[in-house]
């Protein structure tokens, strides 16, 4: 039986298109080859003796001889690419029907015209865009009119945007609360809070963003997990993207490096439990703002630090490193990708394990319940034998 798993999530590190990707226009999409192959070569030692190499063709991160961690890739089964629909997977829920989007036309009229009455405001934009380019562009009709931005992508979101000195932010999370009560009959998957700081011509975006996601469906892992007693604490936003349900701690984090040296303090007080980790930079700063070089540094940084978790995993312990979905920074595009991603998994007779390509996330769920006695997923083939036998 497990002590403790540890599941951290690599928000949009892709590895090569799905078997599916053609159903989503990102046939040939890869975030780390292509990543790696922008930048001249990447070096991440650390996930190179995991076997990052060994699932996944990567420039200058070989094979190695012998990986200290079990190595595969999954293949998401839900439908959508979006980090909702990725999260609730690998904690075991599926998302059977696409969460809506507004790509084309914007809005409908009468979304924005309630979000207006119940907020006393009114919103700027209301198109998909670029976060980054449309505070560019409307950041000081917003600061002149203090009426909020409202735009979406690609994905299922719908954002608002607010400079912190004129919509203060728990003016703007109590906007983007009455917005998730709104978007649930639209069926939108997220909501989110996108406060920005800065002067016309250097806006920039804080790290007090908040994501308000639809509920989960059915129960979670965390969900379970909780109800029986163990402790399940999120890092990053995954209080957000499950509404708060399942966990018995929160902890919000400033960027991938906290994001990981706050799951390592996590290690060293949970003695049994879950600890699901979300670090954003990759997807939030380089994948969204097509940032090949960005993305490349930013793995530099999670490699950094992984030392900082794995010195705290013990033989009771599983460790899982994983992705939510793509978001390849060379493909022309700023959305989401259908990509395949990593399976790194970190156990007591997992080095050099080949766990080959897995048919759907929720194997990394069907895993962790089986090492906890826990119900399992709908579906999910579990790999726990495999990694703590």
């Amino acid at each position: 039986m497990l002590e403790r798993a540890v599941l951290i999530v690599m928000d949009s590190l892709g590895v090569g298109d799905a078997p599916d990707a053609a159903d989503y226009g990102d046939v040939g999409s890869d975030t780390l080859g292509h990543v790696a192959a922008a930048v001249g070569g990447l070096s991440l030692p650390n996930l190179q003796a995991a076997g990052l190499g060994n699932l996944h063709p990567v420039e200058g991160v070989p094979p190695a001889d012998r990986p200290t961690m079990a190595y595969g890739k999954l293949a998401e089964a839900s439908a959508g690419k979006d980090s909702t629909t990725g999260h609730w997977e690998l904690a075991g829920v599926m998302t059977h029907d696409p969460h809506a989007t507004f790509t084309v036309t914007g809005f409908p009229d009468e979304l924005v015209a309630e979000l207006s009455e119940r907020t006393g405001r009114g919103y700027l934009g209301n198109h998909a865009a670029s976060g980054t380019v449309i505070i560019e562009e409307l950041g000081q009709q917003h600061v002149d009119t203090g009426n909020p931005i409202l735009y979406t992508s690609a994905d299922s979101v719908l954002q608002i945007a607010a400079h912190t000195d004129v919509v203060p932010l728990e003016e703007l999370y109590r906007i983007c609360t009455i917005a998730r009560e709104i978007a649930d009959e639209y069926k939108i998957g997220r909501v989110i809070a996108r406060p920005f700081e800065g002067e016309r011509g250097s806006f920039h975006r804080t790290y007090d963003r908040r994501d308000y996601a639809m509920a989960p469906p059915a129960p979670t892992m965390l969900d379970k997990a909780s109800d029986n007693g163990l402790e399940v604490v999120g890092v990053g936003k995954i209080e957000d993207l499950f509404q708060g349900r399942g966990l018995t701690e929160a902890i919000h984090t400033e960027g991938d490096a906290d994001g990981m040296t706050r799951t390592a303090a996590a290690l060293d007080r949970v003695e049994r439990g879950i600890i699901m980790t979300n670090l954003v930079d990759l997807d939030m700063r380089y994948g969204h703002r097509e940032n090949a070089n960005g993305y490349a540094k930013g793995l530099a940084v999670i490699d950094d630090h992984l030392p900082e978790v794995t010195s705290r995993i013990t033989a009771n312990d599983l460790l899982i490193l994983a992705a939510d979905h793509g978001n390849d920074p060379t493909d022309g595009s700023t959305d989401h990708t259908r990509e395949c991603v990593p399976l790194l998994v970190m156990g007591w007779s997992a080095a050099g394990v080949d766990l080959g390509l897995r048919d759907q996330y929720s194997d990394v769920a069907a895993t962790i319940c089986e090492g906890f006695g826990l119900p399992m997923p709908e579906r999910g083939v579990s790999f726990f034998g495999e990694v703590m036998s």
